[in-house]
C-alpha cells in the first residue's frame, strides 16, 4: 500500500495524459485512422503503456502489456457495432492524482486513469460517451419495433389470398421487400458516424 501511495506521489503510476489536437499526429493510435472514409480524432487518452482514441466511427485501442514493453495489440470498437453503456465518471479524492472514466463497449469493460488536471476535458468526453450511449439506445429500440412490425406484417400477408397468389410467390414478394425494407431501416437506426455528438460536447 505504502509502494503505491508513493508511486502516485511521485507520479510514477500508469495515469493518463489528454493529447492536444496538434499532438494527435505523434501518437501511434494515429496510424490506424481510416482517412480515405473521412474518419477524425476527437479525444485520445495516452497512459505509459495503452492510448484510448475516440474518433468519430470507432474507440482505437493501442493496448500495451506494460509499460516497458514495445508490443502493442490493437483493438478497434467500432460504434456501429458496439454500443456504449454504463458511462461513470470518478473525481478525485483530497490526495488523490487522478480521475477515473469507466464504461462498457459492447461487453468489453474499461476503466481509465487520468491526471485530475484534465478534469474539466474528461467532464466533456463524459458527456460525449453518455450522449451516444443514450442515441444507440434510442436507435436499438426503434430498430427492434422496426423488426416486429415487420414480421407481423409478413405473417399477415403470408398466406393465398382471392387473388390466388401461391404461397411460394408471396413468400418471394415478402423477403425481397424485407431485404430492401430492413436495409432502409438499418440506414436509419443504425448509426455509424458520431461526429455530431463529439463536435456538440468536445468541439464546442
Amino acid at each position: 500500500m505504502f509502494k503505491k501511495f508513493a508511486s502516485d506521489a511521485l507520479g510514477l503510476s500508469d495515469i493518463g495524459v489528454v493529447i492536444s489536437r496538434e499532438d494527435f499526429d505523434k501518437t501511434d493510435a494515429d496510424d490506424f485512422i481510416f482517412n480515405e472514409m473521412d474518419e477524425k480524432i476527437y479525444f485520445l487518452i495516452k497512459t505509459k503503456a495503452d492510448e484510448y482514441c475516440f474518433t468519430n466511427y470507432a474507440l482505437i485501442h493501442v493496448d500495451g502489456a506494460n509499460a516497458i514493453s514495445k508490443k502493442r495489440m490493437l483493438r478497434r470498437y467500432d460504434y456501429e457495432y458496439f454500443t456504449i453503456d454504463e458511462v461513470l465518471l470518478e473525481t478525485a479524492g483530497t490526495i488523490d492524482l487522478d480521475v477515473e472514466i469507466k464504461f462498457v463497449i459492447g461487453n468489453v469493460p474499461l476503466s481509465i486513469d487520468i491526471h485530475k488536471k484534465y478534469l474539466t476535458e474528461i467532464k466533456d468526453l463524459y458527456k460525449a460517451l453518455h450522449a451516444i450511449s443514450l442515441e444507440q439506445k434510442a436507435n436499438s429500440f426503434s430498430m427492434d419495433a422496426a423488426k416486429q412490425s415487420l414480421n407481423l406484417a409478413a405473417s399477415s400477408l403470408g398466406r393465398t389470398g382471392a387473388d390466388g397468389v401461391s404461397p411460394a410467390e408471396a413468400f418471394k414478394e415478402i423477403t425481397s421487400f424485407s431485404h430492401s425494407w430492413l436495409i432502409d431501416q438499418k440506414k436509419t437506426f443504425v448509426k455509424k458516424d458520431f461526429g455530431d455528438v463529439f463536435e456538440k460536447y468536445i468541439n464546442n
